[in-house]
């Protein structure tokens, strides 16, 4: 097929088609989650430390976007904020810390329509934001004394999973074990 200007504007819808059909989908929740996390007031997130265990999971305040990704805020030198900065992923109980449980990429964003989002949603979510406690704002983020990290869900833990602090983390690939499991290894 000879490329000409007549044929320039259908080359590049097919072009966006086979792109948006070989692009994979950002977010993987599974139904499971969608429901828990649609019913969910807080998540509890653990990241990896750099000898490849599981930190503490500690709650937090969170938002879903449209396609089902986590958008949460913190200080930037939180130690979930510097192990995502790395590239660790996160781990996420969803509503407990015996919740229903996945794994997913974390990474600190600085796109400004995200942020907006969690300026808008959190307060219309949480009442100590809406009278103005831990309430994040544009100025806060601008200042660098917040930032906001999304996490995008990568696949389900098995049922049991648990936050087991000083245990090996699972992969974003691999296959991980309950938490009996885990500690019977140890």
């Amino acid at each position: 097929m000879k490329i000409s200007a007549a044929n320039l504007p259908h080359l590049i819808a097919g072009a966006a088609i086979l792109a948006a059909v070989a692009t994979p989908a950002t977010a993987a929740t599974s139904p499971r989650d969608t429901k828990a996390l649609a019913q969910a007031t807080y998540i509890y997130i653990s990241t990896v430390r750099k000898d490849g265990n599981q930190s503490k999971a500690v709650p937090v305040w969170f938002i879903t976007t449209a396609d089902n990704q986590l958008l949460i805020e913190t200080s930037p030198t939180s130690w979930k904020a510097r192990r995502i900065k790395r590239g660790s992923p996160a781990m996420i109980w969803i509503g407990a810390r015996t919740g229903p449980a996945f794994i997913g990429k974390a990474e600190i964003v600085t796109d400004t329509e995200l942020q907006n989002q969690v300026i808008a949603e959190y307060p219309k979510k949480y009442l100590l934001a809406r009278i103005g406690f831990a309430r994040p704002s544009r100025a806060k983020l601008d200042s660098g004394q917040i930032v906001v990290i999304r996490i995008s869900p990568a696949r389900d833990l098995p049922k049991g999973f648990q936050s087991a602090p000083g245990t090996p983390a699972p992969g974003l690939d691999e296959k991980a074990k309950p938490a009996s499991a885990q500690q019977n290894a140890s």
